[in-house]
């Protein structure tokens, strides 16, 4: 690969991301001729600056809030599942083309991988919270072979929009209402908080886990602060417990891989570095 390459995060806002940080630890470490940048861009601008971050030869891009459907519809080609969930978060330029996918059930499924390598995927996952990170993390569970998750959300009716997440898979989704959160957790090996409760500034997740059985994992998306309510429940009970940084990590990986060349890893020094900033 010759020439330095260009991609960056696209969002509005984009000043707090954590991408830049992840992507130059990697340019860094491989010793890429390449940058990674910040790229606000408001909802009215997007479709013609990503245009003109073609025509100007950038590599790709990421893309956050409140992109991800603009991301979507302006793509020319996309991969099976963002064409499912209806939303990218990772865009490649090759050849003129823009080609859209979707790393966030990517990332959520590798960081259970790596903090929880007891995970059993032959039983029941109970998700809490039905948005935009929920539908990508079903999305994943179903192509991972879960036969049934359990769906709990705050404002109820919202299974059948997420029905055309799981079309052509075998998994079997079931709404639960909210306030039966906590008997829902009966015999599953996962629960997974997509919500935003926990995060700093945030109401707690007020949930016993009493009902889980030995041996489940309880995994939340929040990662400041990493170490949530419900994570501290976990622990106390003796579950498992994954926190939602790897996530952030790990999507970023096929982005990085198509862009400059080279698939990074995610490790505890390039943790330790995200960790530092969170805190610091």
């Amino acid at each position: 690969m010759s020439g330095m390459r260009r991609a960056g995060i696209l969002g509005d806002p984009v000043a707090q991301s954590r991408s830049p940080l992840i992507h130059g630890h990697w340019l860094d470490l491989h010793r890429v001729d390449g940058s990674y940048e910040k790229l606000p861009v408001t909802a009215d601008a997007f479709q013609d600056y990503v245009r003109t971050l073609v025509d100007a030869g950038y590599a790709g891009a990421n893309v956050t809030a409140p992109h991800k459907r603009a991301a979507f519809e302006l793509a020319d080609r996309l991969d099976p599942l963002a064409e499912r969930l209806g939303a990218v978060n990772t865009l490649v330029f090759r050849d003129n083309e823009i080609l859209g996918s979707n790393t966030d059930g990517f990332g959520f499924v590798e960081n259970l991988r790596q903090q929880a390598g007891g995970w059993r995927h032959d039983m029941p996952v109970l998700v809490l919270g039905a948005g935009g990170a929920a539908r990508a993390i079903i999305g994943a569970l179903a192509e991972c072979g879960v036969s049934e998750i359990r769906l709990a959300n705050r404002t109820p009716g919202k299974a059948d929009a997420l029905a055309p997440v799981l079309e052509g898979t075998g998994t079997v989704l079931k709404e639960v209402a909210w306030v039966a959160r906590e008997a829902a957790c009966a015999e599953v090996g996962l629960l997974v908080n997509t919500t935003s409760l926990g995060m700093t500034g945030k109401p707690s997740l007020e949930m016993s886990l009493a009902h889980m059985g030995e041996g489940g994992v309880v995994a939340d998306i929040v990662y400041a602060p990493l170490q949530t309510p419900l994570l501290v429940t976990a622990r106390d009970r003796g579950l498992e417990s994954v926190d939602g940084l790897g996530m952030l990590l790990h999507q970023a990986v096929p982005g990085f891989e198509a862009w400059f060349g080279c698939r990074p890893k995610v490790t505890q020094a390039l943790r330790d570095l995200v960790v530092a900033d969170l805190t610091g």
